[in-house]
């Protein structure tokens, strides 16, 4: 039973002993009743409209860039450009499994994992000298 329900029986049960009372019979308490809960299906429509819009808002533009950086990350190769979650550039040196090895300057490697790493660019030639 719900809170709405506890709360219409008892106004519902006086309504129809205040028209008996009064003389008004079954019509004053029926208007009474279509008073209190006659929404039906009018009453959802709003909280429908919200989750609605939450989901095309909030949920799936969310959704689709999981699965763009999903698919990032699956398509990382060595010597692609890289940028870490902590803003650190560099060039994919070696992969093994979820850490990824970045060479950030000249004889300066890190090894991160490969969820930090949030923007993938394009490979970089190996004669490059200043990459």
């Amino acid at each position: 039973m719900s809170i709405r329900n506890i709360f219409t029986i008892p106004v519902l049960l006086a309504a129809s002993a205040m028209a008996q009372e009064t003389g008004g019979g079954a019509e004053e308490a029926a208007s009474a009743a279509s008073c209190l809960g006659g929404g039906g299906i009018m009453g959802l429509l709003p909280i429908v409209a919200m989750v609605g819009i939450f989901y095309f808002l909030i949920i799936r533009p969310q959704q689709k860039q999981s699965k763009r950086m999903k698919e990032m990350r699956d398509s990382m190769q060595k010597g692609n450009n890289v940028v870490t979650s902590g803003g650190i550039h560099g060039v994919i040196t070696n992969i093994k499994g979820d850490i990824v090895t970045v060479r950030i300057a000249d004889s300066v490697k890190i090894d991160v994992d490969r969820t930090a790493l949030t923007i993938l660019g394009e490979e970089v030639s190996s004669t490059c000298k200043t990459c």
